[in-house]
């Protein structure tokens, strides 16, 4: 499968990836992205995605899955399982007309391991398409594995390490860092697969180590970051999440250090699993190949050594959609693009965002690359959730922060911007339904964020438009002092609810204010 890459010369402007630069969102190549369809017919589900919007970080506009069972029993017999096929088919009908009605046709329908490998693949391909419409693209083992990781690239910009991709009747690996998919290996170690090993546990083991460690002769790796895509992988994490009552169940970027999760296998053996089912929401169908799942995850464990285990919401259907983005929207930053669509779209003063954080960056110069980002972030979100009701704006805020589907935001920066986001709009954080996640932060992290959301709910009220217009802040730390020093603008803006929520900014810095009147030029 390939794609046209974009060559487009752009400006000087556009080289700039911050949040700052010449918008994207016009451009046509881009808006081309609009509304894309994708459907993924893998092993185990039918899956149909609809992405909306230009960002960085995809949007889904619609999102349907059906457990249809299509490669149970293909180890044994060889072909489709016969009722998985009427329920991907119908379907696939389904999926077809809701496509037409959202303007998201024609869908782009992948094919994975059941259908590519069973005799009867191409009559249910032929049937597929003279009964839907859809042409499905049967992808090999090594195309799956490239799409997968590029879903991983999406999400994670910066990735580095193995991709680890397991669907009912296949396992795929591949190598990617630097923006880049490299050595890719497929594997026949799907639960679907593993259930027709005779033998019982032992013979599963000695198959699965068998196989796994012929891969590591492939892949050559110890000790790197694995980024596990595929739902029974999301389920034992989901389990990992209830066994340490973490506080965030959000799957995306959900990190267990290698012990965790042996913790978690270890606990799943002698777990009522009908029980955990309940409280996870987990489907009977997924969950049937849960231990299976962590017989493959305790022996990629042992052979593989990984420093750490990630869980991706992003797989082949994100994957499908980076195949068509043009190069230099795949260079942007996820979570920018995110904060910059939703400010587009929901603030009262698009633009105000870029205004508020040159305002506020006296404050902020000393800080990482990384912290940077999201102030940025949080610069761009701080007035997107304006039409909630005002006894509630602070809580909506945490929660589209720390929930919302975000690319490149691991779970401590969901609650530092959240935690932020709150502070623009409150100033006690005591007592919220929302501390349990501030576990997720130091303590300095949690001081910093309330920094930064009470310099926002200043900056955001001090001028009806850019803040600097009315006055710029003069912050020396080693001192502690912070001045701000209007203008002749800003001398009639400065009323008393300003010079309430400056004092509280100066409080949550531990610092001495002080308020600079404009300076006459005309005097002598």
């Amino acid at each position: 499968m390939t794609r046209d890459h974009d060559q487009t010369t752009h400006d000087a402007e556009d080289e700039d990836f911050g949040p700052f630069g010449r918008s994207l969102f016009e451009d046509p190549s881009v808006r081309a992205l609009g509304r894309v369809g994708v459907v993924d017919v893998g092993s185990n589900s039918v899956r149909m995605v609809v992405f909306d919007g230009a960002a960085r970080s995809p949007a889904y506009f619609y999102n349907e899955k059906i457990l249809c069972g299509l490669g149970k029993g293909l180890g044994e017999s060889g072909m489709l399982n016969p009722a998985g096929k009427i329920r991907a088919l119908a379907a696939l009908k389904r999926f077809s007309l809701l496509a037409e009605g959202m303007g998201a046709a024609p869908l782009t329908v992948v094919a994975t391991a059941a259908t590519r490998e069973a005799k009867d693949g191409p009559e249910f391909t032929a049937q597929v398409l003279a009964e839907t419409g859809l042409r499905l693209h049967v992808i090999d083992g090594d195309e799956e594995a490239r799409l997968s990781a590029q879903g991983v690239l999406l999400g994670w910009p910066e990735a580095k390490g193995i991709v680890c991709d397991i669907g009912g009747n296949s396992m795929e690996l591949a190598r990617i860092g630097d923006g880049k998919v490299g050595k890719r290996v497929s594997t026949q170690l799907g639960p679907f697969r593993l259930q027709q090993v005779e033998g019982g546990a032992d013979k599963r083991r000695a198959l699965i180590h068998r196989v796994l460690t012929s891969v590591q002769g492939q892949i050559k790796s110890e000790g790197e970051r694995f980024y596990m895509v595929g739902g029974s992988w999301r389920v034992i994490a989901r389990l990992d999440m209830e066994r340490r009552n973490y506080p965030l169940t959000v799957l995306h970027e959900y990190r267990m250090p290698t012990k965790a999760a042996l913790d978690t296998l270890d606990w799943l053996e002698g777990a009522d699993l009908n029980m955990l089912r309940g409280r996870t929401g987990t489907s009977v169908e997924r969950m049937e190949l849960v231990p299976l799942a962590c017989e493959v995850l305790r022996e990629l464990i042992r052979v593989f050594k990984p420093s750490e285990i990630d869980i991706s919401s992003y797989g082949i259907r994100e994957g499908l959609l980076y195949e068509q983005m043009p190069d230099r929207l795949r260079a942007r930053d996820p979570l920018i693009e995110a904060a910059r669509a939703a400010e587009q779209t929901s603030a009262r003063l698009p633009g105000s965002g870029k205004a508020l954080y040159n305002f506020l960056m006296p404050l902020f110069k000393d800080k990482s690359k990384d912290r940077l980002r999201l102030i940025k972030a949080a610069c761009l979100l701080h007035d997107t959730t304006w039409r909630a009701h005002p006894d509630y704006r602070a809580d909506v805020c945490f929660d589209n922060a720390t929930r919302a589907n975000l690319g490149g935001l691991d779970h401590p920066g969901r609650v530092f911007l959240g935690l932020s986001l709150l502070h623009r709009y409150k100033n006690n954080r005591s007592g919220t339904r929302l501390e349990p996640l501030f576990r997720l932060l130091s303590e300095d992290e949690i001081q910093e964020a309330e920094v930064l959301g009470k310099a926002m709910r200043f900056g955001a009220m001090f001028a009806a438009g850019d803040p600097a217009e009315a006055g710029h802040l003069i912050w020396k730390p080693k001192k502690r002092t912070l001045d701000l020093q209007l203008t002749k603008l800003g001398a009639g803006l400065f009323g008393e609810v300003a010079q309430a929520r400056l004092s509280s900014l100066t409080q949550a810095l531990r610092a001495k204010g002080r308020v600079l009147q404009p300076v006459d030029d005309a005097a002598p």
